[in-house]
């Protein structure tokens, strides 16, 4: 079973520093590849690439660069993978992306989906998109949510990676919900370790993952504690990934924020 690590592009030599030592600290463990994010809008364009050829060439790693479209036109799509062919990459995120502040016109790719078809059309390329176990915060409903997820893959993406969560029946509900659409790629499980609670709380008001209860009252009991923060998360997240494993979820997918220790630590925890 093969598992998978994000990191984002570094801003400046500090940041490459920093992400270069979690290359180093996350290879000896084996990851298939390592996903890397991409701006909205277009905003990292530059430094994704460069940090997707850094990853390859320096490390020997498959990076598996992210493409939001929003904001994007049908050139600039093609540009985009023309160079990523050349460099070699073969698998891409496709995502729709958010709409920058200030962007009132979204381009030519209105959805996703959109994107993938384009790829797929534009060949030579895996897709991977986006999945949302706590429901993405723009869908009208939940069933609106899951057809939309069915359109991505109907589309031609090759696999489905989760947001992340912290509720395990919120991923197997949606696992069932796809099947019963007659979708049966591997939906891979996002895993975001807690490092800093606080963070994780505002990321999560953003992104629209819920934190339960028992979670939240659990982490605001040691608030003022960080260390057992940090090891109550590591051992929530080790179980939920267990769990998970053993429901037959295909591998998971590490959102690392450019950090080495939780991740390994959680890595380890579940003997790989």
């Amino acid at each position: 079973m093969a598992h998978s690590v994000e990191f984002f592009p570094p801003k400046n030599a500090a940041g490459e520093e920093r992400l270069r030592e979690a290359i180093t600290a996350l290879l000896p463990l084996g990851p298939e590849y390592a996903s890397v994010t991409f701006g909205a809008g277009g905003s990292t364009r530059e430094r994704t690439f460069a940090t997707v050829t850094m990853i390859g060439q320096d490390y020997g790693l498959e990076a598996v660069p992210h493409l939001s479209c929003i904001g994007s036109t049908e050139a600039g799509i093609r540009e985009i993978l023309e160079d990523y062919r050349k460099q070699g990459i073969r698998r891409i995120v496709a995502l729709r992306g958010d709409l920058p502040e200030g962007m009132e016109n979204p381009g030519h790719f209105q959805h996703a989906a959109d994107l993938v078809a384009f790829i797929r059309h534009f060949g030579g390329f895996e897709v991977y998109v986006a999945g949302y176990p706590d429901i993405h915060p723009r869908a009208t409903s939940a069933r609106d949510d899951v057809m939309h997820l069915a359109a991505k893959v109907r589309a031609g993406a090759d696999a489905i990676i989760t947001q992340y969560f912290f509720n395990p029946d919120a991923y197997l509900q949606l696992r069932d919900e796809l099947r019963r659409e007659g979708i049966e790629v591997p939906l891979v499980v996002g895993v975001m370790p807690i490092t800093n609670f606080e963070q994780i709380s505002r990321f999560s008001a953003m992104c629209g993952a819920d934190i339960p209860q028992y979670l939240r009252r659990r982490m605001d009991a040691y608030a003022a504690d960080p260390q057992s923060q940090y090891q109550l998360g590591i051992e929530l997240l080790s179980r939920q990934c267990q769990l998970l494993l053993r429901e037959g979820a295909p591998s998971l997918h590490f959102y690392t924020l450019n950090q080495a220790e939780a991740t390994a630590a959680i890595w380890r925890n579940l003997g790989f």
